[in-house]
């Protein structure tokens, strides 16, 4: 067996692949605050536009782990260039879409080549990267994931007011488009090429998995983005059908496994990983709570209150830039700290999310978003120290031939919960807000804490059986020190 020996360009071939893949997170909530620029600029209808955001997501989440096990499969390299080709022409049609319907589909092609991109990223730094730098590498990942998300209301308020109200939206798209032929062109340099394989698409690619998952996630978030058009209502069915469908696939990839050829999800990643399924649960229901509330925010200050793009983007900064700050220093953190930095993180992220719910009902509209920019520091803060560490923690154990379907699995929960979240949420706040616009963001913003909580208390106790872990380690350590020297006297 060869030794380890690190490669030179690593940290910078890390720099061009979370470029890549930044933008790809960032177009989930850049279009938020865009929505009615692209309504007016096309005269599309309200259930269309919703598409945009929702095809978007329901794509991504679809081919997350295909597109991981894709990269294990035929090489990272291959995977991330080809991802990011797509992914640069298909903004490109997004921007230039002469009508709603056009625009939908870029959006959903956007999608699949953004869920494409985005496992290769973690695949990447399994194969970069060792030991402590490993982890930091993971620390820097998660820390695009939630700076991208928070970030995105803000960039596309620039945007739209720097292009104008009519035709700004294009330019959300547009912007993709010199950076992703910039991270092409650096990426042909600096990502080491992939290993010859001699690969038989009929064995190393499980298609009945990737039919059976596909189907299991369709169902799940299909009714949940129509939720606000009585997808609930019309759609329930789908629910058992997911169901029926994600134990069809479980089975079957269980069986794959016996039978010694290449599942598309290998399950001994939920058995056998210590500490994945919990983290990745950890993640899915966080960003139930944390990525709905940019939508509910758009919606009160922009519906609301009467602000323009920019000053919607503006009013939710302070989350942004606590958010980039402590998720850079949390990365470098999390080997002192460990779980205990997801645990902080989720509780402040309630407590901010919960005193903006509180300051709603007691300030007058006027002065909110000024009076809103302390808990939403407080609550960034604590943000950036949820995703960085988690993602780090969660994926730590992974084997690498396993990195690219984990890193995949580990987003498709999350895209599932920003789905999810951003459906409820939405909801919630339309229900009420026939009692006020105050009101309204009270109740939603209340919702997405009840949602945060839930991810702390698994935290905690992933947080339990860690140290449970570690002091049966211990013991079994001292035991065998101990037989040792019985040995040796003996």
């Amino acid at each position: 067996m060869t030794a380890y020996e690190p490669d030179p360009r690593r940290w910078k071939a890390l720099a061009v692949s979370l470029t890549a893949g930044f933008m790809g997170l960032l177009d989930v909530s850049i279009v938020n605050v865009a929505l009615p620029s692209m309504q007016a600029g096309l005269h599309a209808s309200s259930g269309g536009i919703r598409w945009v955001v929702s095809g978007y997501a329901l794509a991504f989440g679809l081919v997350l782990v295909t597109g991981g096990r894709l990269g294990d499969a035929f090489g990272r390299r291959n995977m991330f260039l080809g991802a990011l080709a797509a992914f640069v022409l298909t903004s490109a049609l997004a921007g230039a879409a002469p009508n709603e319907t056009t625009l939908v589909l870029a959006r959903l092609a956007q999608g699949v080549a953004a869920g494409m991109l985005t496992p290769q990223n973690t695949g990447l730094i399994q194969d970069l990267f060792r030991g402590a730098e490993r982890g930091r590498a993971f620390g820097m990942f998660g820390a695009v994931v939630g700076i991208s998300t928070a970030v995105g209301p803000i960039l596309g308020g620039f945007i739209i007011a720097l292009f104008g109200a009519e035709d700004g939206w294009r330019w959300v798209f547009y912007v993709n488009v010199p950076i992703g032929v910039l991270a092409f062109a650096l990426a042909l340099r600096m990502l080491p090429r992939s290993e010859k394989k001699q690969v038989k698409i009929s064995s190393e690619i499980d298609f009945v998995g990737i039919v059976l998952l596909a189907v299991a996630v369709l169902g799940v978030l299909l009714p949940v983005v129509e939720s606000d058009q009585g997808g609930l209502t019309r759609l329930w069915w789908l629910f058992p059908v997911a169901l029926v469908f994600g134990v069809a696939f479980v089975r079957w990839e269980h069986s794959v496994v016996r039978r010694g050829r290449s599942p598309l999800l290998d399950t001994r990643l939920f058995t056998g990983t210590p500490g994945y399924t919990t983290g990745a649960a950890v993640g899915a229901l966080y960003f139930c709570g944390f990525a709905g509330i940019w939508l509910v925010f758009a919606m009160y200050f922009q519906q609301g209150l009467g602000y323009s793009p920019l000053q919607s983007g503006l009013s939710v900064t302070p989350f942004a830039l606590g958010s980039a700050v402590s998720a850079a220093v949390a990365g470098r953190l999390v080997p002192r700290f460990g779980r205990r930095l997801t645990v902080t993180g989720l509780a402040m992220v309630a407590v901010g999310l919960l005193a903006v719910a509180l300051l709603a009902e007691l300030v007058p509209p006027a002065a909110s978003g000024w009076a809103f920019a302390l808990p939403l520091l407080f609550a960034g803060v604590g943000g950036g120290m949820v995703i960085s560490p988690n993602t780090t923690l969660t994926l730590e154990c992974v084997p690498v031939r396993m990195a690219g379907v984990a890193g995949g699995a580990l987003q498709t929960g999350q895209r599932i919960g920003t789905a999810i979240g951003t459906a409820v949420l939405a909801s919630v706040f339309g229900m009420v807000l026939g009692r006020g616009y105050p009101v309204a963001l009270t109740v939603a913003l209340g919702c997405a804490a009840v949602l945060t909580c839930g991810a702390l208390a698994l935290a905690v106790a992933e947080l339990r059986a860690r140290r449970h872990r570690a002091s049966e380690q211990e013991a079994e350590a001292r035991k065998a020190e101990a037989s040792a020297a019985d040995v040796h006297r003996g």
